[in-house]
């Protein structure tokens, strides 16, 4: 076909083509579209759910460092895109989300389902616009690409009137070439100057410390942080997002350090680390509430050196040496740029601060060798993460709901490799977006075993999902944290009022029954021992699997500000 009797959908389909898209995520809405995407070898993803459907995108992208693209119908689906987008947002996702809009000749007549979405996509997108001409689809959905993937990556909202799929382009000569579907889309490194000042800075210092945030896995730069960190004898630790950065293993890999530092915590013990060190850079980091134990953690006689993306992160709560620029980049320069410093403070430190944190990591692990070992039932999530962690490999994927499911996660497992990832939703932190997101994972890396790990309140959210994951062959391992209770909440409420609302408390639920009853495999485990027996072979089932596994209501991760608080001592 030429571009002068192509229909606006397969104008649209062959732009997505033309930026390396594979997967739409869908429902049926726009249908032109998803008619004319299989003949660009396009392949839909119909998620049930809007929201769910922008939380497989996400993951998606996180994965394979594309830009993901969802889509869905005007008004009431438009809506259900915004929880999803807003994580993005925040966590610097880059999504193209198509919105179907009504016909040109029915804008602003109240037609069905009408909606205002230049105003409903303000508050969670980078890009917002409204194509209303066949003959530019191309330059919309160019600039979308863009906007989602340069600088700070995040979503882009495209929105199309339905008879634009259908309508028919004018003939043009023009031919583009143009694929702006990966990111970082451009990279571009910080000030050569600051890079030099911040080398002296971590070469000179006596107590330097690197925190990780999500930014070091969006640029990619999980191996050029391997090196420093081995190269120059620099501890890192990691906030939620940033798991995975560098290898757990490694002498001088800290762990988390945030607002659960606190007993039963692996890196309890190394608190000092942070309180007591005169320099510390944050990379992809935005210093928020969660990863700084509210502000509390960070000392504040220590100087800053904060490597980002974004300009407007860097010293937004902690005055710093700003390299405002891409992470991969950025270390690739200071790396250079410490070679130049004398490197004898650091190699001479090295022996002695490996021995603080094995020492201190050491203590962390006895502090929860009980509740990792116990055998008790209603089951302990500590016994739980200790036998996944008994089986994974560098090349598993591990995704979490929010809430308690993120700490259990990023607590008690390791990451083996530089890169290895853990995906939690901690750019807002919202419910119900372990299943979409182990989803997404599955589709961005097919080959990859996938594991979720959610509560019971937030599976509920989006259990639907799993009639997608049978219908589209996405086999992936759940397991969920069954204690009928909202924990994270029952637990807050009781530390701060000593007494919780009604609706902390459910009804018990079979999810193991709903997940047969969806096609998939489902078995309920009630005691500890049966646990890794039924995770091998959930592995290496052809199906998903949910392990509905009915846990210790009065169970909590380690979190500060409950830390063995006698009101959970219920």
């Amino acid at each position: 076909m030429t571009k002068g009797n192509m229909s606006g959908a397969h104008i649209m389909a062959q732009a997505l083509k033309r930026h390396g898209v594979e997967v739409i995520f869908g429902q049926s809405i726009p249908a032109a579209l998803f008619l004319a995407a299989p003949q660009y070898g396009i392949r839909q993803i119909g998620y049930r759910t809007e929201n769910a459907g922008s939380i497989m995108a996400d993951a998606y992208a996180r994965i394979s460092h594309k830009v993901a693209v969802v889509t869905a119908q005007n008004g009431p689906a438009a809506t259900l895109l915004v929880p999803g987008l807003a994580e993005a947002y925040k966590a610097s996702i880059p999504i193209v989300a198509i919105v179907q809009d009504v016909a040109r000749p029915f804008a602003d007549k109240n037609a069905f389902q009408e909606l205002d979405h230049l105003d409903l996509f303000k508050g969670v997108a980078k890009w917002i616009k409204r194509v209303a001409d066949v003959n530019r689809i191309d330059d919309y959905v160019d600039m979308a690409f863009a906007a989602a993937a340069s600088g700070r990556p995040g979503p882009a909202v495209l929105i199309a009137p339905i008879d634009l799929f259908v309508e028919n382009a004018q003939a043009r000569n023009e031919s583009r070439s143009a694929n702006l579907g990966s990111f970082p889309l451009d990279r571009c490194g910080p000030d050569p100057e600051r890079v030099a000042e911040a080398a002296e800075l971590l070469m000179t210092a006596r107590r330097p410390l690197i925190v990780a945030g999500g930014g070091v896995h969006v640029s990619g730069a999980a191996a050029e942080l391997a090196a420093l960190q081995d190269r120059f004898s620099l501890p890192v630790a990691t906030t939620v997002m940033g798991k995975g950065s560098v290898d757990e293993r490694h002498p001088l890999s800290v762990g988390i350090v945030g607002y659960f530092m606190a007993t039963r915590s692996r890196s309890k013990h190394l608190r000092e680390l942070v309180t007591e060190a005169d320099v510390i850079m944050l990379i992809g980091n935005r210093t928020n509430q969660n990863g700084t134990d509210s502000w509390s953690l960070y000392p504040k006689g220590a100087k800053y050196i904060h490597l980002d993306v974004d300009g407007q992160e860097v010293g937004r709560n902690y005055e710093a040496l700003r390299l405002v620029g891409d992470a991969k980049l950025g270390l690739r320069a200071l790396a250079d740029a410490m070679e130049k410093v004398d490197g004898t403070k650091r190699a001479s430190a090295r022996t002695e601060l490996e021995k603080t944190i094995a020492e201190g990591l050491a203590k962390g692990r006895k502090d929860a060798e009980e509740m990792e070992t116990s055998g008790q039932s209603p089951i302990r999530p500590e016994r739980l993460m200790r036998d996944l962690e008994s089986i994974l490999t560098p090349e598993h994927i591990v995704v979490s709901d929010a809430s308690y499911s993120s700490i259990w996660i990023g607590n008690f497992l390791t990451s083996l490799k530089p890169g290895m990832r853990f995906v939690t939703p901690r750019g807002l932190a919202g419910l119900g977006w372990g299943l979409p997101y182990a989803l997404g994972a599955k589709c961005a890396r097919p080959e990859a075993p996938v594991f979720a790990l959610v509560g019971d309140g937030g599976f509920a959210h989006v259990w639907s999902e799993l009639e997608t994951a049978r219908r589209m062959g996405l086999n992936v391992v759940v397991t969920v944290l069954n204690n009928s209770i909202l924990g994270y909440e029952k637990h807050a409420e009781k530390v701060i009022f000593n007494d919780y609302s009604d609706a902390c408390d459910f009804t018990p639920v079979d999810h193991a029954a709903i997940a047969r009853a969806s096609g998939c495999e489902g078995i309920r485990i009630e005691k500890a021992e049966d646990y890794l027996p039924a995770l091998k072979a959930a592995f290496a089932a052809t199906k998903t699997t949910v392990l509905d596994v009915i846990t210790d209501e009065r169970a909590y991760p380690p979190i500060t500000s409950f830390n063995d608080n006698g009101a959970l001592q219920y």
